[in-house]
């Protein structure tokens, strides 16, 4: 599927801040519900955009660097998907679950491979920035930070090019053409990730008032009748009713612990 030029353009803009907010996470368009509906945007699929970050979203909550372990990288994922999706011309659900995400994530867990380019040569500029400090030079100790992040920009934009200009038919083809074994690795270790970073988000969660909460989201999750809407209009719904509580103030014994649900436990 062609695009203009101005479509391009945008793209790789919207790539570029997805990289830099990689780092900076000052306005999240790495996020890939903020990246693919950005790229739907620019190339005027924004619905396909939203569904596509959507379902992107839920998979990346669970990425987590863990120890010298890096997750695949979700500025990326996100990047790389959109732009497959929107060259596919298959905007079909089937096919942003079946190929469009799961050759995104094989692309971000290969693209690991330039996060590990820009951290050498950010290490090459930290002791070049800190020549120019004993020197007193802070215009080029502030240059070389705007260097460090175009890097990080271009981490994301030159791959978002290349995709752009490379049939997707070119790139689908070689990613099934991966042996299983490798792509079954990547899969399985990209689970792995999921895995562990849910279970360290749950663990740093996990309380005596908060439990009650995840045991009603696993209850009513496997429902079929509810959606995702209606699954975040509970979600807000509980958070109001604690909060309620919370302002209200519960007292257990003879203080007060600043948690409504345990001292409304402790009453029992």
């Amino acid at each position: 599927m062609g695009l203009s030029i101005i479509s391009v353009v945008l793209v790789l803009i919207f790539a570029f801040l997805a990289g830099l907010e990689g780092i900076l996470d000052s306005f999240e368009f790495h996020q890939p519900i903020l990246a693919c509906s950005l790229i739907g945007i620019a190339t005027g699929h924004i619905v396909a955009g939203v569904v596509l970050g959507g379902a992107l979203q839920l998979i990346a909550l669970g990425w987590a660097n863990i120890g010298a372990a890096v997750a695949p990288d979700a500025a990326l994922a996100s990047v790389a998907s959109a732009i497959l999706l929107v060259k596919s011309n298959d905007f079909s659900y089937s096919n942003i679950i079946g190929v469009i995400i799961p050759a995104a994530i094989l692309l971000a867990t290969a693209g690991l491979v330039l996060t590990t380019i820009v951290r050498l040569l950010a290490v090459i500029i930290i002791h070049r920035v800190d020549r120019e400090a004993e020197k007193g030079a802070y215009g080029m100790v502030q240059f070389w930070h705007i260097v460090a992040l175009i890097m990080q920009g271009l981490r994301i934009a030159i791959p978002a090019g290349l995709l752009l200009f490379i049939p997707s038919n070119v790139i689908i083809n070689g990613l099934r053409a991966i042996p299983s074994v490798i792509s079954g690795g990547l899969a399985v270790g990209g689970g792995m990730v999921v895995v562990v970073g849910y279970a360290m988000v749950i663990n740093l969660m996990a309380s005596r008032e908060a439990w009650p909460f995840f045991v009603v989201g696993f209850a009513l999750a496997p429902l079929g009748p509810l959606t995702m809407i209606a699954m975040g209009a509970l979600g807000l719904a509980f958070a109001l009713i604690y909060d309620h509580l919370d302002n209200k103030g519960g007292h257990g014994g003879n203080e007060t612990v600043g948690d409504p649900i345990g001292d409304y436990l402790d009453n029992y």
